[in-house]
């Protein structure tokens, strides 16, 4: 036996012990090996004729044994000599692919520069996409020592005569001996670890089990990855069996190809069915609805990869919880590196799913995790970018399936504002859709600001639960009585939202249950000035009657036909009051409430007289007023048998 030296035994227990967290990525690093090798024959067939390969010669086989607790990978690639399994095996860390891949990269760098004309001026580093070999640090065959208490390796290299073999328990050595194989290639017999308290090693054992982890993991790799899979099949029953006889079913096994192969990314979209597409996604995301919209990307440079995505036709149940996860597919070369990497996509996009795969990406050691994370960005940037034109489009040509869209994940993109603190609003505000009072429908804020008055300088909102209710405030029939529309905003986060953002085409969103709105003319804001002086005393003691519950009470220079309003000063409106008071950590938070008294409604008179001649009747109906207006905005009446008393006073 050769042993270890004692710094190799110290990496071998790191490599199986801490570099790798799932232990099931084993099937799926010998797979890419053997994926590898065969690259390494066919690469090699190139440039030597005397190669001969047929179609079928190149196929990765996965079998197993329960009975003997083996997994068996073997490959029909390029072999290894003696010399070569103790200087991949025997070496820890040791990557004869990655020495290929640069060999094969010199070469066409000296081919680039030996070359005339414009090959010999381009400046472009010479690619070698063809040369796309997986592995890079030569420690993922040693994953296997997670699942096995044993590891054989049989191998025999291209034109040669003898094989050998390469065996060891991952603790102390190895042993190399000449050994007997049918043909040039590798096997990979991994002896599976008997079950613990804690692990189910018997898994790996079956025919569904490591189907599942090659469909997984390996689904793209570009060799058939094939097994023979049990089937049955009723026997017919003979022509003079009884009525009742039980049909006999006899056990057969068929070579089955498990993978996929050909990514459906990786073909040009003009070669793909939109069903095809469907079908795909509907299969890879577990969703039994069309996705809506499909979304590509093909992109060459510095960084080369390929990108499919989908907006799903309806949220997924958990989509606003938090045990939802975001992320897209990540892949290198074909084979699956996260089945969400959430550095893809932006929290208000996380509805969105797909796959991205390049083969540039620089992966950590155990490949499970990446090492530099400006290639993501630069990633993540056209993925977000391509997103919000695709979302764009759709919105200009096709509304209907737009709205569609913004019912179901519109609430995402609002948050996406006020969670970023406006950083994100010039690329989503034209994104967003509201409900137009004076419209009838839902428009932008684009939409909004072409169908706007001229000299128009700001864009009305009002936020409430319920459409109905809020057309009807008196502060919104006020607003749109004198020309100009509002937007209703009837999602929690509507409001969280415009105040982030504060504008938008350098126009002002204003609440319209806010201040000073500057739509009064000079006549008006005159009319109040004298109306309020004229009666500072009524309203100093409607305001001593409120105590508390309001900051002043004032002339309304906007109310038309109802009595008197509640509106707020400050950066906390009555909405905003009303959402934060169902909070657990927000309460407390109340808005500088402001009772808005309508001067030309008779009510005033009412009250001017009540100042005059009765104090305590201007007191209840100072409250009667006040209660009314917490009706009209939603809020909750602070004492419902102290007003209906109040209204059954009123009423004798």
């Amino acid at each position: 036996m050769r042993k270890f030296k004692t710094e190799s035994k110290k990496l071998l227990d790191l490599m199986i012990n801490s570099i790798y967290t799932n232990r099931e990525i084993f099937l799926r690093e010998l797979i890419s090996n053997a994926s590898d090798a065969e690259d390494k024959l066919y690469f090699k067939s190139l440039t030597d004729k005397s190669i001969k390969l047929k179609k079928d010669d190149l196929v990765i086989r996965v079998s197993f044994d329960e009975g003997a607790r083996t997994i068996t990978v073997s490959d029909s690639g390029i072999g290894m000599t003696a010399e070569e399994l103790e200087k991949n095996l025997g070496v820890i860390a040791h990557s004869d692919s990655l020495e290929f891949k640069q060999a094969q990269e010199a070469a066409a760098l000296e081919a680039a520069e030996g070359a005339k004309g414009k090959a010999s001026k381009s400046k472009k580093k010479p690619t070698s996409a063809a040369v796309d070999i997986i592995g890079q640090f030569g420690v993922g065959f040693y994953s296997s020592f997670m699942v096995a208490s044993k590891v054989r390796v049989l191998s025999k290299a291209y034109g040669q005569d003898q094989a050998w073999a390469w065996e060891s328990d991952g603790i102390e050595g190895y042993t190399i001996s000449p050994a007997e194989k049918e043909g040039h290639g590798t096997d990979v017999i991994l002896t599976i670890k008997e079950n613990t308290d804690e692990d189910n090693y018997d898994s790996y054992l079956t025919e569904p089990g490591l189907k599942e982890l090659i469909r997984r993991y390996s689904n793209y790799v570009r060799y058939p990855v094939q097994m023979e899979c049990m089937h049955q099949r009723k026997l017919d029953l003979p022509e003079d069996a009884p009525e009742d006889a039980i049909p006999e079913w006899e056990t057969y096994y068929e070579t089955e190809t498990i993978n996929s192969m050909v990514p459906i990314w990786k073909r040009r979209k003009q070669d793909v069915k939109q069903e095809e597409y469907n079908e795909f996604y509907k299969s890879q995301f577990h969703d039994f609805a069309d996705p809506a919209r499909t979304i590509t990307v093909h992109a060459e440079g510095a960084i080369s990869y390929d990108v499919l995505m989908f907006i799903p036709s309806r949220p997924p149940f958990d989509l606003y919880s938090k045990d939802y996860k975001k992320g897209l597919e990540l892949y290198r070369s074909n084979v699956l590196i996260m089945d969400k990497c959430e550095d893809l996509l932006p929290d208000h996009y996380n509805f969105v799913r797909g796959v991205v795969d390049s083969q540039d990406l620089t992966l950590n050691i155990s490949r499970e995790t990446l090492q530099q994370n400006n290639q993501l960005r630069a990633i993540a940037k056209k993925i977000e970018s391509k997103i919000t034109g695709e979302l764009s489009a759709m919105c200009k040509n096709e509304r209907e399936a737009y709205e569609e869209f913004f019912e179901n994940f519109g609430r995402g993109l609002k948050f996406g504002i006020y969670t970023s603190y406006g950083a994100f609003a010039s690329e989503l505000a034209p994104l967003l859709l509201f409900y137009s009072a004076k419209q009838e429908k839902m428009i932008t804020f684009d939409e909004y600001l072409e169908a706007a008055a001229d000299g128009q300088e700001a864009i009305y909102y009002a936020a409430g639960e319920d459409l109905d209710r809020l057309a009807k405030m008196p502060m919104v029939t006020s607003v749109v009585g004198k020309g100009y529309d509002v937007l209703l905003c009837t999602q929690d986060v509507d409001e969280f939202c415009l105040q982030t953002m504060m504008q938008y085409q350098e126009k002002q969103l204003l609440n319209v249950a806010g201040g000073d709105l500057g739509l009064e003319s000079e006549a008006d804001k005159e009319a109040a000035e004298a109306a309020t002086e004229a009666n500072a005393e009524l309203f100093a003691a409607m305001k001593e009657a409120l105590g508390e519950r309001v900051v002043k009470v004032a002339v309304s220079t906007r109310l038309t036909d109802a009595p008197a309003a509640l509106t707020a000063q400050g950066p906390v409106s009555l909405e905003m009051e009303k959402i934060m008071a169902q909070m657990p950590d927000a309460q407390g938070i109340k808005s500088e409430r402001v009772l808005e008294i309508n001067a030309q409604h008779p009510v005033f008179e009412v009250l001017k007289k009540a100042q005059k001649n009765n104090h305590d009747k201007l007191v209840s109906y100072t409250n009667i007023l006040y209660n009314q207006a917490l009706l009209v905005e939603g809020l909750p009446v602070e004492d419902p048998v102290a007003f209906s008393q109040a209204i059954c006073d009123l009423m004798k």
